[in-house]
């Protein structure tokens, strides 16, 4: 039973580190990769997510919910 306990901890332990060690490869790769004019920039834009992207997405969702609540309006006129 304390021989299994410990092959399974052993095996966390293992996925943690390969685990680690790929990301560290793939931030290290994209690092290598671009053009940017520092390592520590690129490092720091890899880890955090692009803001532009946060920011389109929530400036579509806010004309969507903009049409949607004119077409709400519109249809309480007409059924008036």
């Amino acid at each position: 039973m304390e021989t299994n306990k410990a092959l399974v901890a052993a095996l966390i332990f293992i996925i943690l580190v390969v685990g680690a060690n790929f990301v560290m490869y793939a931030i290290a790769r994209g690092a290598g990769r671009s053009n940017q004019k520092s390592f520590l920039e690129t490092l720091g834009q890899s880890l955090n997510a692009s803001p532009k992207k946060k920011d389109e997405s929530l400036k579509e969702l806010r004309r969507k919910i903009q049409e949607l609540e004119e077409g709400r309006k519109k249809d309480n006129k007409e059924s008036d």
